[in-house]
């Protein structure tokens, strides 16, 4: 009869943790995407009231050009009597 001999050797296993560090830079990226929001929402609110400006201009020309017209034509009216 033959004897088996079976041998058993463990290797030692070493597990290697490996900390992964961003460096900030996804923190840098959010800031700069934040500060072009902010700069955009600058822009389009004084865009908007710079409308509202022109806008209310070109309405007191109107009413001026209108007053205008009326007292011209009191005057004409005036001038024929």
């Amino acid at each position: 009869m033959t004897d088996e001999r079976v041998t058993e050797t463990s290797t030692p296993n070493t597990t290697i943790i490996e900390r992964r560090s961003g460096g900030g830079s996804g923190v840098l990226i959010g800031l700069a995407v934040l500060l072009a929001v902010i700069v955009a929402a600058f822009f389009l609110f004084n865009q908007s009231k710079n409308e509202g400006l022109e806008t209310q201009a070109i309405t007191s020309a109107a009413q001026s050009v209108g007053e205008t017209a009326d007292k011209a034509g009191a005057a004409i009216d005036d001038a024929t009597k």
